[in-house]
């Protein structure tokens, strides 16, 4: 029975009351089977008296071959429960989470726990909680141990699998400027490209349609949400920000295996790094950083040692090497995207620039030296920069107030170089709009993050690493 949480408890109280409550997170069990749509996955999670199922479902298209070992499938399909577990999980906080359908090295828990910790440091530090991370600890405030009762896999080789090869990429597509640019200049590199969507909007198929794929060519993954978690989050029990990123990161392994496509390429730039709070390591974008990135990568060839078989899995972010600033300069070259892209979080189900949220700010300012002023306008539906109710929004993307928006959005030191470079090229003379008028010290970081190279982070081969470097230095027409 899902009961109602006192709605005069602080959230560190219910914290703890819902954690006496339900002690135990279990996941008893993952399932998969073919069907006429598809592969459809769901799973079994219990917390106390309440139990969970979500689903998801990869839609069947022509270069799919469902035809893999079971095992495996069964070895990814289980791994996606337990980064879809974090959802329910982060409901009530269990100190306590069972797996009954799997095992799992030790190695394999301290990834597990340290993407639960670092990938809900947002939704902790929201709460105003303060569990102990310690892997060994004891007592109620350690945030959560893992227990594994299941089986371990038994699992064959792959070699019967034959892939596409190293010049194919699984590109996922978000809607937003950054896969566009990944999507693009993969594309115009000659590689063969492959866009997969999770749970399609306007935007994503829009940025696919205009790329040239209809949604029957692209990789379509359809995920849903068990209604049960809306209904404990109308009672007051604990919600907020999960790592979606690191959802993806396991869907597309599955996805990788279907389709035989060996790369995948993400498109998080270096300032996925940066703390959303500055000095702590509260980061929202956790699970797009380079840390994570890494960290998932070992993972995966750690498992795939394990089954005796050579790792042929790459996953990683194409834009790693470039400042959003670099993403900004080549995605505008793109004009037949700039009417169909959208990353605008509050208003993703009716496909709009909102144009009133930190999101929206932050794609209009980091796109504002590059395209002039009035088509910019035109995009975003109003001069963003003149609006006067987006000031708190605008202090906190300058560095000027305790946190950055709890958005997808570039450092500090990049939004001050893109407002510099706009004042310089489009208000040298003349009016600036209202939000840039007292605006001083910019000069310092109009050249901070030169447009012509590439940082020397990121997983990227020395034939990517030209792709990028030749678009940077290619000359705008």
């Amino acid at each position: 029975m899902i009961r109602v949480v006192n709605g005069g408890m602080n959230n560190t109280d219910k914290y703890h009351a819902l954690r006496e409550q339900y002690p135990v997170f279990e996941y008893v069990a993952y399932h998969w089977k073919e069907e006429a749509e598809g592969l459809r996955l769901w799973f079994d999670f219990r917390m106390g008296d309440v139990e969970f199922h979500p689903t998801a479902l990869v839609e069947r298209r022509p270069f799919l071959d469902f035809n893999v070992p079971h095992s495996a499938i069964n070895s990814i399909v289980f791994d996606i429960g337990m980064v879809e577990l974090v959802s329910y999980w982060k409901s009530a906080c269990p100190p306590t989470v069972r797996v009954l359908c799997g095992s799992l090295t030790e190695e394999q828990v301290a990834f597990w726990r340290k993407l639960y910790w670092n990938g809900l440091g947002e939704f902790y530090y929201i709460n105003s909680l303060t569990p102990d991370p310690s892997p060994k600890g004891e007592g109620s405030d350690v945030f959560m141990t893992i227990q594994c009762e299941g089986q371990s896999f038994v699992t064959a080789p792959l070699s019967a699998r034959r892939g596409v090869g190293g010049e194919a990429y699984l590109v996922p597509i978000g809607g937003g400027k950054d896969s566009v640019v990944t999507l693009e200049l993969l594309r115009r590199a000659g590689k063969m490209i492959r866009p997969l969507i999770m749970n399609p909007r306007g935007a994503t198929v829009e940025c696919a349609r205009v790329a040239g794929f209809p949604v029957d060519e692209v990789l379509v993954i359809r995920r849903t949400i068990d209604p049960t978690l809306l209904d404990l989050n109308a009672k007051g029990y604990l919600n907020g920000h999960t790592p979606f990123s690191a959802m993806l990161a396991f869907y597309t392994r599955l996805a990788a295996l279907l389709s035989g496509i060996p790369n995948v390429a993400l498109s998080n730039e270096s300032s996925a790094n940066e703390s959303t709070v500055l000095g702590t390591d509260v980061n929202h974008q956790y699970s797009k950083s380079l840390e994570f990135e890494d960290d998932f990568q070992k993972y995966v060839n750690e498992e795939l040692r394990m089954k005796n078989e050579e790792s042929s899995f790459n996953y990683f972010s194409f834009l790693r090497p470039l400042s959003e600033l670099q993403i900004a300069m080549l995605f505008s070259r793109f004009t037949q995207y700039h009417d169909v892209f959208r990353s605008c979080n509050v208003g993703s189900k009716q496909d709009i620039w909102c144009g009133h949220c930190a999101k929206c700010l932050f794609a209009y300012i980091i796109l504002s030296p590059f395209i002039e002023p009035a088509r910019l306008n035109q995009i975003f539906g109003k001069s963003m920069l003149d609006d006067l109710t987006l000031q708190h929004e605008f202090r906190q993307l300058l560095g000027e107030a305790e946190t950055k928006p709890f958005e997808c959005v570039g450092t500090v030191s990049e939004v001050r170089q893109a407002l510099a470079m706009t004042m310089e090229r489009w208000y040298k003379a003349g009016r600036r709009p209202v939000l840039l008028n007292d605006l001083k010290g910019l000069k310092d970081f109009i050249d901070l993050f030169p447009l012509n190279s590439l940082l020397p982070i990121g997983n990227l081969t020395p034939e990517e690493r030209q792709i990028l470097q030749a678009a940077c230095t290619e000359k705008s027409n």
